[in-house]
């Protein structure tokens, strides 16, 4: 089913990170937060359900980094499918945090349904499987790091998958400085152990970073309000 938010151990090229980072951190930090939707949503819905998804994902990244000058949030999702309720919610949300956050972009990918079947009863099941969120993330991080955009980036994601993106934007800029923040209920030891500044997002943070209940639109008029199924 799609979803509705849609060095203990260093390796060789690494030997220079701890002390670039901290000469990046004693500046001021232009700060990029990546925020993986897919792994932050089921995060969030494992620990509470839906009562904390409406997310102001710019005081998110501002609490967790007070230090920085957060100045984009680029949050990767992909639209939900074939459940209108769903769609209706996550378009709720959307219109929500690009009318309260000035610096929040959108980057869609795709889900893609296939079929199964069961093998003990034969049962024929969809499953929706996400597409492209890594990728996306990967090039977004890695054209940041070539173009020097920001200081720090901040992921906000426990996929190792990006592990090999994160390595290759540090290949192009060694001054990059960069992070994970681990959703509730998420965690990579292997994102851990090669970035140990790493951390778990505290759940006192995700409550204080919520929307505002009924959020004004930026043109149309039209206010957006939080969810029933999410209060």
């Amino acid at each position: 089913m799609s979803t509705e938010w849609g060095v203990s151990k260093v390796m060789t090229s690494d030997l220079s990170y701890s002390s670039v980072a901290r000469g990046v951190h004693a500046l001021v930090q232009r700060m990029t937060m990546y925020v993986d939707g897919f792994n932050l949503y089921h995060g969030l819905h494992d620990w509470a359900r839906c009562k904390w998804l409406w997310l102001d994902l710019e005081a998110l990244g501002t609490l967790l980094r007070p230090q920085a000058q957060l100045t984009r949030v680029k949050y990767f999702t992909a639209p939900v499918l074939n459940d209108p309720g769903g769609a209706s919610r996550q378009q709720t949300y959307q219109n929500a945090l690009t009318s309260h956050c000035q610096n929040v972009t959108i980057i869609q990918g795709r889900y893609q349904s296939k079929l199964r079947t069961c093998r003990k009863c034969g049962h024929t099941y969809t499953l929706y499987e996400e597409k492209e969120t890594d990728v996306n993330i990967a090039s977004e991080l890695i054209s940041d790091a070539a173009s020097g955009s920001c200081d720090t980036a901040l992921m906000v994601t426990a996929d190792s998958d990006l592990l090999p993106a994160v390595r290759a934007a540090r290949r192009i800029n060694p001054k990059l400085f960069v992070l994970f923040a681990f959703p509730p209920n998420r965690h990579s030891q292997d994102i851990k152990t090669q970035f140990p500044a790493s951390f778990s997002i505290g759940k006192g943070r995700i409550r204080q970073a919520q929307l505002p209940q009924s959020v004004p639109g930026k043109a149309s008029g039209k206010s957006f309000h939080r969810p029933d199924k999410w209060k």
